[in-house]
C-alpha cells in the first residue's frame, strides 16, 4: 500500500514539474503584460515537437545515449524563437485593448499553431521510442523510479531556483517587478518597456517550450495536447494565483499530485476533481491561495 502511494506521490510531482514550467510562463506574462496567455499550450506542444526531432537527429549524428536529454533542452530552447516572432508580430497590437481581444488573439495563435505542426509533423503521434527507460532506474525503500523523472523534478526545481533569483537578485528581474506593480511609473523612470515585452514573453515562451520537451520521452507529442494543457496550466493559475510565482509552484504541485491520484484510483474523475479543488478556491479565495490585490 505504501509503495504504490509512494509511486503515486512520484508520478503527481513529475508532472506537477513539467506543469510548473508551463505554468511560470504563463505567470510571468500576466504579471508583467496583464494577458492571460492561452497559446503557452502550443507553445508546449511544439517544444514536444521539436523534441522529437532533436532526439531523431541525435540519434542519426551519434550522440551518446546519455546525452539525449541535452538535445532535448536544445530543440525547446532553439524554438522558443517563436516568442518573439509573436510578441512584436501580433500581441503589441492589443496590449491596450479590451481582455477579450488578448484572449481571442492568443486563441488565434493556438489555432495557427496547431496547423503549422500538422503541417510539419502531420497527425500522427510522435514519440521518443526507449529513451525514457534509456536512463535506467532506482529501487529506493521498495519503491521503484525511473532516472529520467529525478532528472526532469530536479531539472524544474533548479529552473524555479533560477527564475527566484533572477527576480529577486539581479536587474532586470527588478525591471520585471517594478513594470508589473506599476508599468506607468517604470516608463517614467526610463524603462524601455517595449524591449521588457519581448523579454519577458520570450522567457514565458521558453519555459512552455523546455516543458513540452522534457515530457516527450514519457508520452507521445500530439497535436492536442496543447489544449490538454492549457485546461490544466488555468487550474494552476487559479488555484496558485494570478501573477504569482509561488502560487505557479504550489498549483502546480497539487493538480499534478490530485491527477496522479485519480487516475490511478477513478481515471473518469480525474479533471472532475481538479474541477473541484478550483471550484472551492473560487468560492473561498478568489484572489488563489498566493494572489494579490492586482489578480
Amino acid at each position: 500500500m505504501l509503495v504504490h502511494l509512494a509511486n503515486v506521490l512520484l508520478s503527481g510531482v513529475f508532472h506537477a514539474s513539467i506543469l510548473f514550467l508551463v505554468a511560470a510562463g504563463l505567470q510571468v506574462v500576466f504579471g508583467v503584460q496583464r494577458i492571460f496567455n492561452l497559446a503557452c499550450g502550443s507553445f508546449y506542444a511544439l517544444g514536444a515537437y521539436v523534441g522529437v526531432s532533436f532526439v531523431q537527429a541525435s540519434v542519426q549524428a551519434g550522440l551518446p545515449p546519455g546525452l539525449f536529454v541535452l538535445a532535448l533542452v536544445a530543440g525547446g530552447l532553439c524554438v522558443a524563437v517563436v516568442g518573439p516572432v509573436v510578441e512584436r508580430g501580433l500581441l503589441r497590437f492589443v496590449y491596450d485593448r479590451d481582455e477579450t481581444f488578448q484572449l481571442l488573439l492568443t486563441f488565434a495563435v493556438v489555432l495557427m499553431l496547431e496547423d503549422v505542426i500538422r503541417m510539419l509533423w502531420g497527425t500522427s503521434p510522435l514519440s521518443t521510442g526507449g529513451l525514457y527507460l534509456l536512463y535506467g532506474q532506482l529501487k529506493v525503500l521498495g519503491v521503484t523510479v525511473p532516472v529520467y523523472n529525478l532528472i526532469v523534478i530536479g531539472a524544474s526545481l533548479l529552473i524555479a531556483l533560477l527564475i527566484g533569483y533572477m527576480l529577486a537578485r539581479t536587474k532586470f528581474g527588478r525591471i520585471i517587478r517594478a513594470a508589473a506593480d506599476n508599468r506607468e511609473m517604470s516608463e517614467a523612470l526610463g524603462v524601455d518597456m517595449r524591449r521588457v515585452y519581448v523579454r519577458v514573453f520570450t522567457l514565458g515562451t521558453l519555459l512552455g517550450t523546455v516543458g513540452g520537451a522534457l515530457v516527450i520521452p514519457a508520452t507521445a507529442a500530439m497535436t492536442e495536447m496543447g489544449i490538454e494543457l492549457i485546461v490544466e496550466a488555468f487550474a494552476v493559475v487559479v488555484i496558485g494565483g494570478l501573477g504569482s510565482m509561488r502560487g505557479a509552484f504550489v498549483g502546480a504541485l497539487v493538480v499534478g499530485v490530485l491527477r496522479s491520484i485519480a487516475i490511478s484510483t477513478y481515471p473518469e474523475l480525474e479533471m472532475l476533481l481538479i474541477y473541484l479543488i478550483v471550484i472551492a478556491v473560487l468560492v473561498l479565495k478568489p484572489r488563489g491561495l498566493f494572489g494579490g490585490a492586482a489578480a
